[in-house]
């Protein structure tokens, strides 16, 4: 990713959203909840992810499902006409596995490293035209994990409460202490699984959510015929 800074950021999101324009001050939230779509998700959170808060999904292996889910929480950003921003840590992004309608709404914010990631992130948190982040580090080297600051996660969780913005980081393992909701993908797909279609894969993606703030736990799953 070039140096950054916001001259660049708003340059970026004029050519790719021409129409947008204004930041919307005071502009009262729609609810403190997005709903995802997804009742692995909605249901166990009574509703779907909050807003104004982190929530970080940990995506324990290769075929865990965190590309799955990140595609999914893409495509229903598209159907709520909403805006998304990627910050991919690894240049990872598989976009012939995305459809045209979660294209055409995405901001995708190519980085080379988690360092170059969190930089970006930065400034994209400051932003309230930008209301859904999604940041992947999945696949980050554990060394370059190991340098992020304690301290930045806190400053992300500011900057999202003043912004009513939803904060969406997928992590290899946990990292996040101020996010407010955790959701644990524990298992991989089996071969067979990986040859299912995009819906089916979901059916079969099974989670662990957990409202951190209330230190309640649910783990859902939907069919499951690994």
């Amino acid at each position: 990713m070039p140096s950054a800074n916001v001259i660049q950021l708003r340059q970026m999101l004029s050519e790719k959203f021409p129409g947008l324009r204004l930041r919307l001050n005071g502009s009262p939230a729609a609810g403190r909840l997005w709903p995802t779509g997804l009742a692995q998700i909605d249901e166990p959170l009574s509703g779907g992810l909050p807003k104004g808060a982190l929530t970080e999904v940990v995506s324990t292996g290769k075929s865990s499902g965190g590309a799955t889910l990140m595609r999914a929480l893409l495509a229903q950003a598209a159907v709520a006409n909403q805006i998304a921003t990627l910050v991919d840590s690894q240049d990872a992004l598989d976009v012939t596995a995305m459809g045209e309608a979660a294209l055409s709404r995405l901001l995708w914010v190519r980085c080379r490293t988690a360092e170059e990631a969190m930089k970006a992130a930065d400034l994209i948190l400051r932003d309230a035209n930008l209301p859904l982040l999604l940041m992947d580090l999945k696949m980050a080297p554990p060394a370059q994990l190991r340098r992020i600051p304690a301290t930045t996660w806190y400053r992300f969780q500011r900057l999202v409460e003043e912004t009513e913005a939803i904060g969406v980081v997928f992590t290899p393992s946990p990292m996040i202490s101020p996010a407010r909701v955790r959701i644990t993908l524990p298992e991989q797909f089996s071969l067979r699984a990986l040859e299912s279609d995009a819906g089916q894969l979901l059916a079969e993606l099974r989670m662990e959510t957990v409202d951190l703030r209330h230190g309640a736990g649910t783990e859902t799953a939907l069919l499951n015929t690994a």
